[in-house]
């Protein structure tokens, strides 16, 4: 995920803003691995691979590894 698209990112719970915690970069730019955090509600989405995995957490669940 490039780390600029935190400008158009937002909480689909709630429409916040979002803060990046980065565990693992490509690059200066680009992050392969973390956590968006809502600012309001507290929500965690994942990153893997480069993707940020934004779907709510009820629908999270469901989705086959």
């Amino acid at each position: 995920m490039k780390e600029s698209l935190m400008d158009v990112l937002c909480c689909p719970m709630d429409k916040s803003e979002l803060e990046l915690e980065v565990d693992d970069r490509a690059d200066d730019e680009e992050v392969l691995a973390g956590t968006l955090v809502c600012t309001e509600c507290g929500e965690r989405y994942p990153i893997e691979d480069g993707i940020p995995n934004l779907l709510p957490p009820d629908m999270r669940d469901d989705v086959p590894a």
